[in-house]
């Protein structure tokens, strides 16, 4: 029954695959216009970055990518000015509405800019994808319409917390509540009216970006939020290798203290770091961005397989 089940899920499909099918060709459209290179890197790597939060899925000896960024700053580093990839990641024990263990992401680079330049890109890409769709200015989503056309809004994480918090950032982080309070306090209310880029992260919530040279204290860090939906993660990023092995390491240790497994470092892309121009990069979530697109607040609608089904 559970396999009839699956096999007529597929069936109601059509909609939504076509509508992904169609993102798909034109954000490799956006890109290839731009004279980006699309390239393709392993997905199963000896040492993934080491994040506090996120679990990589071990395959054998070595771990399947939680992101291609390792492999796509080593080809910036090795002269390739501008690249971008659409893959398949995974990660451990993420499963709900908005989560999949095993995603789609469009990963992109863009060597001597920052994540200034990339905010604006970014707007680019979303209005190009939402007009070649057919969403034209407006994106209609659970009921409301978003505006498109106008410049999409930017606001620090200092005045979201702020508004919406009643705090500050540095309070949240002293009190082990900073995740908590922007998944469930200020996502929520973003993005209703027009797109929010949430930017300058605390340094602390930032492991691979670049610190503000004028603020050290803030990381040139940015999400995009569009209907209350965390769609991606950007920011300019940090080339110095020392600095990143001192990150590392402490990433390493936040997941000791919190009693989850550690993975090696990744020695060979320390090793190219510092032949590493400046950039900017962002990963975006491919499925999330449909599930706008789609108007559906679950992920499961825009997605042809499921784990449960497999």
């Amino acid at each position: 029954m559970a396999d009839l089940d699956s096999n007529m899920r597929q069936t109601t499909l059509t909609a939504a695959l076509k509508l992904r099918a169609r993102g798909l060709q034109a954000m490799r459209a956006f890109f290839d216009a731009a004279d980006y290179l699309e390239v393709e890197t392993p997905i199963r790597i000896p040492a993934p970055a080491p994040e506090a939060h996120i679990d990589p899925e071990p395959c054998g000896r070595a771990f399947l990518q939680t992101s291609p960024e390792l492999c796509m700053k080593r080809l910036l580093a090795a002269g390739y000015p501008r690249l971008y990839q659409i893959c398949r990641c995974f990660r451990q024990g993420e499963r709900g509405r908005r989560h999949l263990p095993e995603f789609t992401l469009l990963e992109w680079y863009t060597a001597h800019r920052d994540y200034r330049h990339m905010m604006n890109q970014t707007e680019a890409l979303v209005k190009h994808v939402a007009q070649t769709l057919g969403r034209g200015g407006q994106l209609h989503f659970q009921e409301r319409q978003i505006d498109l056309q106008e410049p999409f809004e930017r606001l620090r994480v200092d005045d979201a917390f702020r508004m919406f918090a009643g705090g500050t950032p540095e309070a949240a982080l002293s009190d082990g509540c900073f995740d908590e309070i922007v998944g469930c306090t200020i996502e929520p209310r973003l993005g209703w009216e027009r797109p929010v880029f949430l930017y300058d992260y605390p340094a602390a919530c930032a492991a691979l970006a670049r610190l503000k040279p004028d603020q050290p204290t803030r990381a040139e860090r940015f999400e995009l939020y569009i209907g209350g939906i965390e769609l991606c993660n950007g920011f300019s990023e940090l080339n110095d290798p020392e600095e990143q092995r001192r990150r590392f390491l402490d990433e390493l240790q936040a997941r000791q203290q919190a009693g989850r497994p550690a993975s090696p470092l990744p020695e060979r892309f320390l090793a190219a770091l510092d032949r590493m121009p400046p950039a900017t990069g962002n990963a975006l979530g491919v499925d999330r961005l449909m599930m706008l697109l789609a108007d559906t607040l679950t992920i499961d609608d825009v997605t042809a397989f499921v784990p449960e089904e497999l």
